[in-house]
């Protein structure tokens, strides 16, 4: 029986919300609500292929929930989040957290007032290729990230500093422990109304540098990371779950990880540059992030991407827009 696990309801079961009504319906750790959708038909197609509840109104789905995962566009985020939040619900919102930050703003208040937890979809996070760097200490000088996609139709209903480059704003600033500076950044319009290539160079009060690429007019997908900072050098392309870690050491330290090593004169000292290749073991980073949002609910975890780090993240992203939009007119 299911009836004390938290029930957890979607609503949106679009292209990426099929996905959540996938993990969650299967989940045995919850009892799994149903689903809503403005587009009855294909939440009805949904339902049943997943043998799930189906509401024609989103206020039945939120009386028989505990928690929901919001799947619906950005623009909505705000209204309809605040409506669970209001019921006292958890929410799970897809990135961005909302379309402006005086709505996230809003959605945090809310939530601090209610007692509920904001966990945002920032699924880069949990990229396995990502992983191994829990096992060093990272301090970045300068980071410089590539994000290139195929144009595709779908998706370009937004900038592409809030479609693609905010992944990357959101890890950059999960790596770099130190407030943003300054801004600089540039972008133009090819193929839609709105920016479809950026560029971006961060600064922050540490010193700090990043540098970030987004495209979506590109003919191949590229997404790298590289991090450099004193004696350590990080290099993780993302499509292929590939990293790979150089580092700097005296020349008679032992790393029993290492592939290979190159002597070395540095800062008038005999050093070492060790290479190694950690292995990437693959797992569904949704999957994942909602099983974090449902231990979260029940007080064993945090969420990986809270509310604050989503607002953070978002609030980046459109001041990097706006300097486009400005550069641009």
């Amino acid at each position: 029986m299911k009836t004390n696990l938290p029930k957890i309801g979607v609503v949106g079961v679009g292209h990426l919300g099929q996905h959540h009504v996938k993990h969650l319906s299967k989940n045995n750790t919850i009892s799994f609500s149903g689903i809503h959708d403005v587009d009855y038909e294909r939440a009805k197609e949904i339902a049943v292929e997943y043998n799930c509840n189906s509401y024609n109104s989103f206020d039945d789905l939120l009386n028989g929930s505990d928690a929901v995962s919001i799947v619906t566009p950005t623009r909505t985020h705000a209204k309809v989040a605040e409506q669970c939040i209001k019921a006292g619900k958890h929410v799970f919102i897809e990135k961005p957290i909302t379309k402006t930050v005086v709505e996230a703003d809003h959605l945090l208040q809310l939530a601090n007032k209610s007692k509920v937890l904001i966990q945002v979809g920032h699924i880069e996070r949990l990229n396995p290729a990502l992983m191994p760097l829990k096992d060093f200490e990272i301090n970045p000088n300068y980071i410089e990230v590539q994000r290139l996609a195929p144009y595709t139709v779908r998706g370009t209903d937004v900038p592409v500093v809030l479609d693609l480059m905010i992944h990357d704003i959101d890890i950059i600033l999960s790596l770099v422990n130190s407030p943003v500076k300054n801004i600089r950044a540039s972008g133009v319009s090819i193929l839609s109304d709105s920016v479809d290539i950026a560029n971006a160079r961060l600064r922050f009060e540490n010193g700090t540098v990043a540098s970030i690429t987004s495209s979506r007019i590109a003919r191949d997908k590229v997404r790298k990371i590289k991090v450099f900072q004193k004696d350590m050098y990080v290099t993780i392309d993302f499509l292929l779950g590939l990293t790979e870690i150089y580092r700097v050491l005296d020349a008679d330290q032992d790393d029993p990880a290492a592939l290979e090593t190159a002597s070395l004169e540095a800062y008038g000292k005999h050093k070492k540059i060790v290479y190694e290749k950690p292995d990437i073991n693959p797992f569904d980073a949704l999957e994942m992030e909602l099983s974090n949002f449902i231990s979260s609910i029940k007080g064993e975890q945090t969420p990986i991407v809270d509310g604050q780090a989503g607002r953070e993240a978002l609030d980046v992203a459109i001041k990097i827009h706006d300097m486009i939009l400005e550069d641009i007119h």
